[in-house]
């Protein structure tokens, strides 16, 4: 990825995105002929002069201090991670290096496998780029048998845009496809130089128009909680909330539980749907540490 190029255009799609009113400005007479902040306002807000904000939107960003940065990101009304994603982004090359040396390749430990197997709710173990690395019986049962696809298609990302049984799982598949989007480019922003991003971007920009406009877009998510409402093949409506939760040992891989309200319809069809994992030959419980190494990273 190219950082001067990622660096103009989150730029460009936050300032797109604030309207002088927002900013507190008092907006100029005339027809405005850019959506949002003009460049010499956010110049303004940011204390800085406006060749000098000229030059940060076009990727020029050698000797700027996080000082600056942190000016921009207020004027800018970024939240949390969107600052988090652009400090990233504006952290040279060589720092970047330095900080963070090729990723080991991904294990789950025995202990995660024993958690997944005593969670009586679908449960899963996400890695990487959205990898989905192990998952309990009822977790499979819910979404589909990452387990039975190529390692290179265990990916939630992938599902989503690339397997058509996503649209008709996911009640806003909309919704879905760009937090998958978000999550993904604030991956980038910190890993900028994985290969197996690159070539998973790639793919699904190939092969999926949604996903290029979702990712010209520019936006970034840091999941921790939601709520998916899906429509399941076998027990009909579900309405779940999930929780994204940090695997101690692994920044980049983290626990996701899905949970319905209790005594609710959904909690009646997860049961059913659960009745039916333990009784079906098709079902799979969580994988062995041996089956779900990325050999890759």
């Amino acid at each position: 990825m190219d950082r001067s190029t990622e660096i103009r255009e989150f730029l460009r799609t936050r300032r797109a995105r604030i309207t002088p009113e927002q900013a507190g400005l008092t907006p100029h007479a005339g027809v405005r002929r850019v959506p949002g902040l003009r460049r010499e306002e956010v110049a303004q807000l940011a204390g800085v002069s406006v060749d000098y904000y000229i030059r940060l939107e076009r990727g020029r960003v050698q000797g700027v201090s996080q000082t600056v940065w942190e000016s921009v990101a207020r004027a800018l009304h970024l939240d949390d991670t969107e600052r988090a994603h652009l400090l990233d982004l504006a952290r040279p090359t060589a720092a970047r290096a330095r900080r963070r040396p090729p990723p080991a390749p991904q294990r789950v430990s025995p202990v995660m496998y024993r958690v997944l197997d005593s969670l009586g709710v679908p449960a899963l173990i996400q890695g990487r780029r959205m990898d989905v690395l192990a998952a309990n019986r009822l977790g499979y049962a819910l979404t589909t048998d990452f387990q039975s696809r190529p390692h290179r298609e265990r990916n939630a990302a992938r599902f989503v845009f690339l397997d058509t049984a996503a649209r008709s799982l996911y009640t806003d598949w909309e919704g879905v496809a760009g937090e998958c989007v978000a999550t993904l480019r604030l991956y980038a922003g910190r890993h900028p130089d994985d290969p197996q991003l690159t070539e998973l971007i790639g793919d699904l920009s190939v092969h999926s128009d949604t996903f290029r406009r979702l990712w010209a877009d520019h936006d970034v998510l840091a999941h921790t909680n939601g709520t998916k409402r899906l429509h399941h093949p076998l027990v009909g409506d579900l309405t779940l909330d999930y929780v994204v939760l940090a695997v101690e040992g692994d920044p980049d891989q983290t626990l996701v539980t899905y949970t319905p309200e209790p005594a609710s319809p959904s909690a009646d069809a997860l049961g059913i749907l659960a009745s039916w994992t333990n009784t079906s030959s098709a079902g799979t419980g969580p994988q062995t540490p041996e089956q779900t190494t990325n050999p890759a990273g």
